[in-house]
């Protein structure tokens, strides 16, 4: 599969819970860096945007665990993002062991933008240097 960006990372062990898996709520963690860190290479602050007074929010999150991941894996992020509709962006992420390639995770996040007043929408030159 080819993706507009990817991240690598590495399993800690306290990511993972009792059974020795990474908890599913540390995948989210993975996949919300990759966000950031894709915003990066783009140009893009996300804390700097934040006080310029937009906020990317998710608005929905939907999951799928495949293949868990354990202490040590060496692992990547997959990202493809585009425009929704005129102020929802989407992202497809896609977690991979790097040993098999193997597909671990696969993921879909709904965003939009919050202005000062709390309105949704998204700036076009943000958008531009998103998504073009």
């Amino acid at each position: 599969m080819t993706y507009q960006f990817i991240h690598s990372f590495q399993v800690r062990d306290y990511e993972c819970d009792l059974q020795g898996i990474v908890n599913n709520a540390v995948y989210q963690n993975y996949m919300e860096h990759t966000r950031h860190e894709f915003l990066l290479s783009r140009g893009v602050d996300f804390a700097a945007l934040s006080a310029e007074g937009v906020d990317l929010v998710v608005v929905r999150a939907e999951i799928d665990y495949k293949k868990p991941l354990r202490p040590g894996d060496r692992f990547y992020v997959g990202l493809n993002g585009r425009m929704k509709d005129r102020v929802r962006f989407e992202f497809e992420q896609v977690i991979h062991l790097e040993s098999d390639d193997s597909v671990c995770t696969s993921a879909r996040i709904i965003g939009t933008g919050m202005n000062a007043k709390g309105r949704p929408g998204i700036p076009k030159d943000l958008v531009a240097k998103l998504f073009n």
